[in-house]
């Protein structure tokens, strides 16, 4: 830095591993043979690390080290750091060995586990992760997946695509509400009740109703604040059977509805950045939602953007 009289040094990643070599081993002899290097490189790289830190990090006897009191704190950031490193260069060398699937509210609802299972039996070489994110695309936008499990109305274009199948929609209700008892409820019940509705990632709006004959709305922010408005009584929802198989929560219960179309479930994924596993995974869903044996897969051609 200009004006302090001293020229920077940079801390570079051998450095701290050298420092994290001398400590686990005890000793700088043990340090250079983990590393692969001199006992005398071990000393160099020591010092420069010191000195690019201008501190001195360890205490040094003839049958000893330990970390002064900044070498602790020190030591503790390079911890981090180094594993941070090490999880990149995975990431970046590895990554086609680890299928990221997000989801929004729900992944594939009753055949989650499913899915899970038989991903486990049928592909050990490729570790499977479901990611729940709150936005329209189930963090595929944000970068955080290879594919995502879409639901929401949601316009498709930009995204490879393809139908896996349909949800039924049911009604979700505090348990001491009196619909709570009945086995089924139609959609005009609903103008007389107060909707919660999650208007980022939810799968409904009020074009279920004619325009001039709507529910009155309270807006959420995600499922828990969904879950949390229901659960007061003050509102009831409506949502896929995804929802009522993996948020069955006390104090809330979930009844079909009656009359209205079924919810389209999507998998989608970036056109120019297609994981290996891709096909793979919406053969799978595909066979779980339509009732297929461990053969099935999808029945048409995976759609593209146009």
């Amino acid at each position: 830095m200009e004006g302090t009289g001293r020229k920077s040094r940079a801390v570079e990643l051998r450095h701290l591993r050298c420092l994290v070599a001398i400590i686990d081993t005890g000793s700088f002899t043990d340090a250079a043979h983990e590393l692969g290097v001199s006992q005398a490189a071990v000393s160099r790289t020591l010092t420069a690390l010191e000195g690019a830190l201008g501190v001195r990090l360890l205490h040094r006897t003839s049958r000893s080290v330990a970390p002064t009191t900044v070498g602790v704190r020190v030591l503790a950031r390079a911890r981090v750091l180094l594993a941070g490193t090490d999880e990149l260069v995975r990431e970046a060398t590895l990554g086609h060995s680890r299928l990221h699937i997000g989801h929004a509210w729900s992944a594939f609802g009753r055949h989650t586990t499913g899915f899970q299972r038989r991903w486990q039996e049928e592909h050990p070489g490729t570790e499977l992760r479901l990611v729940r994110h709150n936005s329209p695309t189930g963090g595929l936008a944000e970068g955080l997946c290879d594919v995502a499990v879409v639901r929401a109305p949601l316009d498709l274009t930009s995204w490879s695509h393809v139908l896996i199948g349909h949800e039924a929609r049911h009604v979700a209700l505090a348990s001491d509400d009196p619909w709570a008892r009945r086995r089924g409820v139609r959609l005009d019940e609903l103008l007389g009740r107060t909707l919660a509705i999650d208007r980022r990632t939810g799968t409904t709006t009020l074009d279920l109703w004619p325009a001039h004959d709507r529910p009155a709305v309270e807006y959420t922010h995600d499922i828990d604040d969904w879950l949390a408005a229901i659960a007061t009584g003050r509102c009831v929802g409506l949502t896929p059977e995804a929802t009522a198989a993996q948020y069955r929560r006390d104090g809330i219960v979930y009844r079909p509805l009656r009359d209205a179309d079924p919810v389209p479930v999507h998998l989608i994924w970036r056109t120019h950045e297609v994981h290996p596993a891709t096909r793979t995974a919406v053969a799978l869903a595909t066979g779980l939602y339509r009732g297929r044996g461990r053969d099935g897969g999808p029945s048409g051609p995976l759609t593209r953007p146009r």
